[in-house]
């Protein structure tokens, strides 16, 4: 992989020693693994520029896209656009976060390039990559960990193989917990094998 193909891909060229360094320690070494992986974060970070997620949802938006935790307009209008309440309440009680109250849900919003999210996925890749993410969960949305991260995760949940046959839908389940984007990460992916074979 070039500068030149993370141009064509419109992602900043800067991000080059960091995904090589992260490609050889997690075995994302073909151009179909590769393709996957580029897509895959692509989508979920914007082309490897965002690198925190964007909770500023409206009470209409929260409605829609967690309706088991706003049910209703009238749960939903005191989290409207309060990124941090709403991460505590849409983060609660799971992934190895405490209560609404703990804050666990904002300390451990989605991070990095696959948006790493939860107390316990924190801390399972600090442990995999020697750091503390969490005591400074914002390390893992610094370019020198968010690649290693999004590797250690790729590896971890079995991407490689799903990516060897070809099985986007099963690899966007498990980082996004659902298909949303499917297409959008489908086109990246074949655009970044275009660029990378």
């Amino acid at each position: 992989m070039t500068e030149d193909q993370l141009v064509q891909l419109k992602i900043d060229p800067a991000w080059l020693p960091k995904l090589l360094i992260a490609f050889e320690r997690f075995s994302i070494n073909t151009p179909g693994r590769r393709a996957a992986f580029i897509g895959q974060c692509a989508h979920e970070s914007g082309n490897f520029a965002v690198l925190e997620e964007n909770l500023n949802y409206s009470a209409d938006s929260l409605c829609r896209v967690w309706p088991k935790r706003f049910p209703s307009a009238a749960e939903a209008a005191p989290y409207h656009r309060q990124p941090e309440k709403i991460a505590n309440r849409v983060y609660a009680s799971r992934m190895g976060n405490g209560d609404e109250a703990s804050g666990d849900g904002w300390r451990y919003r989605g991070r990095g390039l696959i948006q790493l999210t939860g107390k316990d996925n924190y801390r399972s890749a600090g442990l995999a990559l020697d750091e503390d993410f969490i005591i400074a969960p914002q390390l893992v949305a610094t370019r020198d960990c968010a690649a290693l991260v999004a590797a250690w995760y790729w590896q971890t949940h079995g991407l490689n193989q799903l990516a060897d046959v070809g099985d986007q839908i099963t690899i966007t389940r498990k980082i996004n917990g659902g298909v949303i984007g499917l297409d959008d990460r489908i086109a990246k992916i074949d655009n970044a094998l275009a660029v990378l074979a």
